[in-house]
């Protein structure tokens, strides 16, 4: 007598497995956009921080983003969680009238696309 399973077992048994798959893979999909836009939250957080004391301590604002870098505000420039490089963040000057000279007075991220709250990510 030949022991195994039959076609239609490993047919429920495959159903099953698909739909659990098809429950988990969404939500686990929609974490790793959270994780994401955490981190893209905590990385602007980290880098404007940065920028104010900086322009605190220097009475100016960093020419650059690699200038924080160098000047150990920061150990490194972040990637930008949603893009992947660390290039690729836009960077704003500050406003004619304002009194600081420096070219980095605010910075945004660079990717496209909107966040779980619906604001653009270059918005934030």
């Amino acid at each position: 007598m030949r022991r195994g399973f039959t076609l239609i077992e490993l047919i429920v048994v495959m159903a099953i497995v698909a739909l659990l798959a098809s429950i988990a893979a969404p939500r686990y999909f929609q974490s790793i956009e959270r994780s994401k836009e955490n981190a893209l939250r905590t990385s602007l957080n980290v880098m404007r921080d940065a920028i104010d004391k900086f322009s605190a301590d220097k009475g100016r604002y960093p020419d650059s983003l690699e200038e924080l870098a160098s000047q150990r505000y920061l150990r490194q420039i972040p990637v930008d969680p949603l893009t992947g490089r660390e290039d690729s963040w836009v960077v704003l000057p500050p406003a004619p009238d304002n009194d600081l000279r420096g070219g980095v007075y605010d910075l945004r991220s660079g990717a496209a696309g909107r966040g779980a709250d619906g604001r653009l990510y270059a918005d934030w």
